[in-house]
């Protein structure tokens, strides 16, 4: 009982939560040859990190994706186009993406990602930034 009572006074005292919004422009896809996925990731880029997602067919150009009252502090982007449909970015048998795929940041298309390279940090009342899609290996 006692423990319930520090857990709500903390609560309280800690105030209402900051939230922000975060527009994510996706570029580079293909054009109706399937849908973009858009993450949000936070303290790694695995699945198990990345849970806040959208998607929307492909259009080509920029593609624009609004994420509302999303938390403020450290946040990467990834995002892939599902060439395939199955709802998962293909992969060669030594892991490298099958299909056009990014990352927020500075992360590196020549190694596996890294959460560091991909990350800032999201403020209130919110911001936009770009993620460019793109292939690391040509079409078959």
């Amino acid at each position: 009982m006692r423990a319930a009572a520090v857990l709500i006074a903390g609560l309280v005292l800690a105030g209402p939560a900051c939230a922000a919004s975060l527009e994510v422009i996706v570029e580079g896809a293909e054009p109706g040859a399937g849908a973009v996925y858009v993450t949000l990731c936070q303290g790694s880029l695995t699945e198990a990190g990345c849970r806040q997602g959208q998607d929307a067919p492909a259009q080509g150009g920029a593609q624009r994706f609004l994420f509302r009252d999303v938390p403020a502090g450290p946040w990467a982007v990834a995002a892939y186009q599902d060439l395939d449909g199955d709802g998962r970015l293909g992969r060669t048998p030594l892991g490298l993406p099958l299909e056009p795929y990014g990352f927020s940041g500075a992360a590196g298309r020549r190694a596996r990602p890294d959460f560091g390279a991909a990350a800032f940090t999201l403020t209130e009342p919110g911001g936009a930034l770009r993620v460019r899609l793109a292939r690391a290996l040509p079409r078959r």
